[in-house]
């Protein structure tokens, strides 16, 4: 009885420390950056002097894998950056795009892919739903590169669990396009409301909420 007692206090043990040194990857834009904790070459918008977060600590990632002892892996996140490879004033943003960055996510546990900002807001094109066979000219617009994306990261890291996190106040369009592609590629949207802004981007409140919100919807 003693050796089962053990044999299963070890188990509970190692369960509870396996969750806590999950490993977290984020894919995503400025929100999500912070200076010199994202690649070398990429434009961060943290910290900011119209914009009251000024340290790593205070962002949602920061926040989020601290309260529930995660660690991060790699945080691939640039400022501008769009989902599809059509960006502001229409220009390519194929070698930028969070397409062109599938690869570079160490070997995460979760993945948070948190875009769809920049797409709104440079009103790149929306195109129709695909979900295979995708060419250049498809992941030129929003629904399939999203797809192709979504796609891309399960296959990439069929081990990790993919979310995808969509910001507050875009247009419906946008809103529609991430509903619709995130349930048929079975990963779960979390769509963020009421988050507190500066500047356009997050304050320490907009962070603290957007880590609550996802914590609240991963159970």
């Amino acid at each position: 009885m003693k050796r089962i007692i053990t044999a299963a206090l070890i188990f509970a043990i190692t369960l509870v420390s396996s969750a806590q040194t999950k490993k977290v990857s984020i894919l995503g834009d400025s929100y999500s950056t912070f200076k010199d904790c994202n690649p070398e070459g990429y434009a961060p918008f943290y910290p900011n002097d119209r914009n009251d977060v000024t340290d790593p600590s205070q962002t949602w990632w920061s926040l989020y894998i601290k309260a529930n002892g995660y660690q991060l892996e790699e945080n691939n996140s640039w400022g501008g950056t769009t989902v599809c490879t059509t960006g502001y004033g229409g220009w390519d943003t194929s070698k930028s795009s969070f397409l062109s960055r599938i690869d570079m996510l160490g070997n995460p546990d979760i993945i948070f892919v948190f875009g769809g900002t920049n797409d709104a807001w440079a009103h790149s094109p929306i195109g129709e739903y695909k979900y295979s066979d995708w060419t250049a000219d498809d992941c030129k617009a929003l629904r399939p590169a999203l797809a192709c994306l979504l796609d891309g990261l399960k296959k990439k890291y069929p081990e990790a669990v993919v979310y995808a996190i969509l910001n507050s106040e875009l247009q419906e369009e946008v809103n529609v396009s991430f509903r619709e592609v995130c349930k048929h590629c079975d990963v779960q949207l979390i769509e963020l409301y009421d988050i507190e802004k500066q500047n356009g981007h997050p304050s320490i409140k907009g962070m603290q909420s957007i880590c609550q919100q996802l914590i609240d919807a991963i159970k």
